[in-house]
């Protein structure tokens, strides 16, 4: 092959290396349209940027990391962004961590994420987030750290996440979520990121872990009440039942012929 051929060869590499792939600038797209930025931190985001997002390991873009030039990883955490996750942001099908928690986000979490697989890390933590979490986040099989503490998640904690082998942290304390904590999560707790505290603030989740639940016990108003009313009760009854012996005596005192029975059984004198 001639020295020609050799450089037109190397250029086309090149150029296939730095292109944008049309997933990620879809991604990236699709997430700046549906974020607010009052802070100004995504002040690069402009639309030449999404184009080409990444140079080779080169980023162009704040929060976002380049390798062999697609998308890699993205972390903006602590911008105060406003807005909601759009289900778009599946298309960085390259993405190995996810970090957009301390923000201000709202709506759910979308079940597309589930198209991420290379995904290792997940971290929606202290946000407004609300509904379920994703049964479906179960098809990232490498995910190695879900955090999402501090949201508004409702629902139970799908089944299915303890089918994640390679999971070694969790936390979803602090939401709103219920039920029973699935026996594969609890049976981890022996490990750093799988212990209580990483359940708690959830006023309607319950199991090991977590400690047994108190019932409400009395108050000490009710129980003096309750102990009043007893007592006040048996004297009634008491009360009543020895009206009815002396009731029942007098009748039998004052019965026609008892006074000539009981007079012929006394003796003489």
């Amino acid at each position: 092959m001639s020295r020609r051929h050799l450089a037109a060869a190397f250029a086309a590499a090149l150029f296939l290396l730095c292109a944008a792939d049309p997933d990620d600038e879809r991604c990236l797209s699709h997430l700046h349209q549906s974020l607010s930025d009052p802070a100004g931190g995504l002040r690069n985001w402009t639309k030449a940027s999404f184009s080409a997002p990444c140079d080779g390991f080169f980023s162009h873009l704040q929060g976002v990391t380049c390798n062999n030039g697609r998308v890699y990883k993205l972390a903006l955490p602590g911008l105060s962004l406003g807005g909601t996750i759009p289900p778009e942001l599946s298309n960085c099908t390259n993405l190995q961590s996810l970090d957009l928690s301390a923000n201000a986000l709202s709506g759910a979490i979308p079940p597309e994420l589930s198209a991420l697989l290379n995904l290792a890390v997940l971290n929606l933590s202290a946000n407004a987030l609300s509904g379920a979490i994703p049964r479906e986040l179960a098809s990232c099989a490498y995910l190695n750290i879900i955090d999402l503490h501090g949201n508004q998640l409702s629902g139970p904690i799908p089944d299915e996440l303890g089918l994640l082998v390679r999971l070694s942290t969790l936390d979803v304390s602090y939401n709103r979520l219920s039920g029973p904590i699935p026996a594969l999560l609890a049976n981890r707790t022996g490990s750093v990121g799988f212990n209580a505290s990483s359940f708690v603030g959830n006023k309607n989740l319950y199991g090991y872990p977590l400690p047994p639940m108190r019932t409400r016990g009395l108050s000490v108003l009710a129980i003096v009440g309750i102990g009043l009313g007893s007592g006040l009760l048996s004297l009634v009854l008491s009360f009543s039942a020895v009206c009815l012996w002396l009731r029942a005596t007098d009748r039998t005192a004052t019965t026609p012929g008892e006074e000539g029975k009981i007079s012929q059984l006394m003796p003489d004198y």
